[in-house]
């Protein structure tokens, strides 16, 4: 198991913008291809950023179907268009980790996170329904950029996944 160090914080509600998709875990790409899409549309549409890309897990179902957004927090929502959406994260409170690694090496953190949530007697915005966990907010954010770092093995990345209140 990776040696983590969490924390609890509190986050404001952020706007944001995404592209939702279902898709299965081993065929993820599917959903992860589309911040591309999005991050040229926010640009096109003059649209300010106001943190890293992150994926949002709304459900996960890790033998069938999970709803997924590909995301970007924004500073003001511009109005939707096709498949991209707008909306606002909820704020309140969140175990976060941050960990430099391979994107693949995160299904460990992720583990360890949760044991460590048990240990301390949190309880997560989570809902378990025929097999799915249904998230209140459960985000993975992408602090490095991949045009200045394409070692994925280097990539800094986030978890926050929002408590019980």
């Amino acid at each position: 198991m990776p040696e983590i160090q969490p924390a609890v914080v509190e986050l404001e509600e952020q706007p944001y913008v995404f592209i939702r998709g279902s898709v299965r875990m081993d065929s993820f790409a599917a959903i992860a291809d589309r911040l591309g899409e999005l991050i040229a549309w926010l640009t096109g549409q003059g649209v300010e950023f106001a943190g890293a890309p992150f994926f949002r897990f709304n459900s996960i179902d890790m033998e069938g179907e999970s709803e997924v957004e590909a995301g970007l927090p924004v500073d003001s929502l511009p109005e939707p268009e096709g498949d991209i959406r707008v909306g606002m994260l909820p704020g309140g409170r969140y175990a976060t980790v941050t960990r430099v690694g391979h994107p693949d090496q995160l299904f460990d953190v992720i583990t360890a996170l949760r044991e460590w949530a048990a240990q301390e007697g949190l309880v997560w915005d989570m809902r378990e329904v025929g097999g799915s966990e249904l998230w209140g907010c459960r985000l993975e954010s992408y602090l490095t950029d991949p045009r200045v770092e394409p070692d994925m093995n280097k990539w800094e990345m986030e978890l926050a996944f929002r408590l019980a209140d």
